[in-house]
């Protein structure tokens, strides 16, 4: 499994990239299981009032979550790039250009079902 982390003004936004042979979340709106490669995020956008506050920089943004992002890919390379726009277009949602977030890849073990 590999957690991707987009760090900007303050804050971060992690997914986690079930990889093959691992088994990933079920929920209403998963990929297909069968998919060797799931991303797995939150999703959210500014609002003008209520949902929940969130620092960025020297402000701060109202938030509001959408149901979790979930897709799945048949390789791993077009999965890490999916996983890297993902949390950059949300950065975006915020007011936060996808050239100030800084990307990282972290391999970790899942945890016990």
């Amino acid at each position: 499994m590999l957690l991707i982390r987009g760090r900007a003004g303050g804050t971060a936004l992690t997914g986690t990239l079930y990889e093959r042979g691992e088994r990933a979340p079920q929920f209403k709106g998963a990929p297909d299981e069968d998919a060797p490669y799931v991303w797995v995020c939150d999703a959210f956008y500014e609002v003008e009032s209520g949902g929940q506050v969130q620092r960025i920089g020297d402000g701060e943004v109202n938030v509001a979550f959408e149901s979790p992002t979930t897709r799945g890919f048949e390789t791993r390379e077009q999965a890490v790039t999916a996983a890297k726009e993902h949390v950059r277009t949300q950065f975006a949602r915020v007011g936060v250009p996808g050239s100030d977030v800084a990307i990282e890849v972290t391999k970790t073990e899942p945890g016990p079902r």
